[in-house]
């Protein structure tokens, strides 16, 4: 990546194999497949299980997807990751999101310099002040203890903490409750400010720059609510700050000791376990909060130290190149059995299409080949009610990911038996789809149960939709944080086999300069803006005119 000339991955030799066992691979199914010895698609890794023995692929095409990974330097990319090099070549950064999880013996170095023991300093001063607020040393500016935490961000510093918020719930402190504002749409922090009370409420500015647009609307207009209810005095006090920018933190009347940062070097949908976990620390505790860098760091081990045909997060990444480039499937769908997991897929859509959203090498050459999949997803058993339909019986297929925990939380189980019972019915719904989705009922099998034979076509369901089934035994901290750096790596993989840099974000930047001119336009009544095409004109002097 960095540093190297991007190759063309279809001039690979195992481009080409791969392209024949696809067409070899379509005349077999996942049922049949499933006959064979399928172990070498099963992985342990960081406490979780992963299934991929219901991919549509089989030995020959894995022992090929392999090669692939070998031509295309996927071994190469992550060690040089792994050692702080610029991976980001067209922003010239390093993206060591790795060294955020790390131990302080631990050593990660971004341009010759060891960050471990400031990482740690963060960690650390993050701590302190967790502890203040969840104790009631720290108190608003009327003596009341603080009961309610603002997340104010958008994109990583947003989707990341409210992510984890809801998928931590049975960690939570009680005395606690989190809320996010991310949209510019004033509804989004009316709404919020509407639950909560000024004297008790802890806002956090999560913004490296200290100017994103969307994040700074909002903070105004949070720091006007405690102004009018509270006065100028008590800013100190209910604000805090995830940012480099501690000059523009100071102008807002935020306390130094309460300004967190972190580095260019964490790309925002990567940044949950720096500062940008604060209100997650603050809802579930430092202790806790350890635990789930410490999920994150032990699949980080497992990525970086195992062999590729052994690797978890490498196979996840082969999978998704196989179904995108060989089996032509453009879409993926992430099924999480699990209420608590119900803001993963929004987190997920970020992290691979942000990343992977790319139609050029990482040598400015464009790409010939399918890039990044869409993705999307519901909680299980919802889903079953809504889009299942379209997976089971519509004419794309669509691989999915199964996310299950085999057993309800500790504490959830503390409500009695029944809740055992209860989660068995969940993940029986999990491993049933899981099953039906790869497998199907064939024509035989339906006439066979009696079905009349006018209904036997629409009850046919043909199956050979790739699954993969990813276990853990609860969904606790550590687990969640392996759950995510699985998906991280996996990204990574498919990035580097298609020669593309999932660190840059161009296309986002560009919506964002145009959104300014706009408000230009919108405040000046100006309609004949000539850096807007023709059909922007005319919607923006349709608004101007209502």
């Amino acid at each position: 990546m960095a540093e190297r000339v991007a190759i063309d991955p279809t001039a690979c030799p195992a481009w080409s194999t791969l392209r024949h066992e696809a067409h070899r691979i379509r005349k077999e199914s996942i049922r049949s497949l499933l006959q064979s010895d399928r172990e070498f698609l099963r992985i342990n890794a960081a406490g979780m299980s992963f299934d991929f023995s219901r991919q549509r692929l089989d030995s020959a095409a894995f022992e090929s997807l392999i090669e692939l990974a070998e031509q295309t330097g996927v071994r190469q990319a992550i060690d040089e990751m792994f050692a702080g090099t610029q991976v980001n070549s067209t922003e010239g950064r390093a993206a060591l999101h790795v060294a955020l999880r790390g131990r302080p013996s631990d050593s990660f170095t971004v341009d010759g310099e060891d960050v471990s023991d400031a990482v740690e300093n963060v960690v650390g001063r993050m701590e302190v002040f967790a502890d203040s607020v969840r104790s009631g040393a720290h108190r608003g500016a009327t003596g009341e203890r603080i009961t309610d935490v603002v997340n104010i961000g958008i994109g990583g510093s947003d989707l990341g903490p409210a992510m984890a918020y809801q998928a931590l719930r049975a960690y939570r402190d009680p005395n606690i409750t989190c809320h996010f504002v991310s949209n510019v749409d004033p509804a989004d922090i009316i709404d919020v400010l509407s639950h909560v009370t000024p004297e008790k409420t802890l806002f956090i500015i999560a913004s490296k720059t200290f100017t994103t647009a969307e994040t700074m609307i909002n903070a105004e207009y949070a720091r006007t609510w405690i102004v009018h209810h509270l006065g100028d005095s008590a800013i100190g006090a209910h604000f805090a700050a995830v940012s480099t920018a501690e000059q523009l933190a100071d102008d807002f009347g935020i306390q130094r000791q309460n300004v967190f940062g972190f580095w260019d070097w964490v790309g925002g949908r990567y940044s949950l376990m720096s500062a940008v976990g604060l209100s997650t620390m603050l809802a579930i505790g430092p202790l806790r909060f350890r635990e789930l860098l410490d999920g994150a760091r032990a699949m980080d081990i497992h990525f970086r130290d195992t062999a590729l045909a052994d690797n978890a997060p490498v196979l996840m990444g082969l999978c998704a190149v196989w179904n995108r480039n060989f089996l032509q499937m453009s879409t993926s769908a992430v099924l999480p059995y699990s209420r608590d997991l119900a803001r993963l897929p929004a987190y997920l859509q970020q992290l691979t299409m942000e990343s992977n959203g790319k139609s050029i090498r990482s040598d400015g050459s464009p790409v010939t080949y399918g890039t990044g999949a869409i993705y999307w997803g519901e909680p299980g058993t919802n889903g079953q009610h809504s889009f299942f339909q379209l997976l089971h019986q519509g004419t794309d297929d669509v691989c999915s990911d199964i996310i299950l925990a085999a057993r309800p939380t500790s504490s959830d189980r503390q409500s009695g038996r029944q809740i055992d019972d209860q989660h068995d019915v969940l993940v029986a719904h999990a491993l049933a789809q899981a099953s039906v989705l790869s497998v199907g009922l064939t024509r035989e099998e339906v006439a066979a149960a009696g079905v009349s034979e006018a209904l036997v076509p629409h009850k046919v369901i043909p199956g050979n939709r790739p699954v993969s089934v990813i276990m853990m035994d609860q969904l606790t901290p550590f687990a969640l944080g392996a759950l995510l750096a699985a998906y991280e790596h996996s990204v990574f993989v498919q990035a580097a086999v298609w020669q593309i840099n999932p660190f840059d974000q161009w296309g986002v930047e560009l919506g964002k300069k145009v959104a300014g001119g706009i408000v230009d336009d919108i405040h000046h009544r100006q309609v004949d803006d000539p850096e807007l095409d023709p059909a922007t004109r005319a919607s923006l002097a349709a608004l101007l005119q209502r």
